[in-house]
């Protein structure tokens, strides 16, 4: 874990590391308790159609399934 300060107009620069391996863009969320950096990949759809290349089912029958779920954990 790395420490860093803001600057004396707001700007926090991230270790050259975590650059490296995170790239350059973020999206910054507020938690109750802090705040979390998310990359953003520089190609967003690609990134996208990468980390689902391997899911064989239509997103209709995805929505299906995750329909289905909530409703047994509902207690249908």
């Amino acid at each position: 874990m790395s420490e860093v300060t803001l600057d004396g107009r707001g700007r926090l620069t991230l270790p050259k590391e975590i650059r490296e391996r995170y790239g350059d863009h973020y999206h910054i969320v507020q938690l109750h308790d802090g705040i979390k950096l998310i990359p953003i990949e520089d190609g967003p759809l690609d990134a996208l159609r990468s980390e689902f290349a391997d899911v064989e089912k239509t997103a209709e029958e995805l929505r299906q399934e995750a329909r289905n779920a909530a409703l047994d954990e509902a207690g249908r």
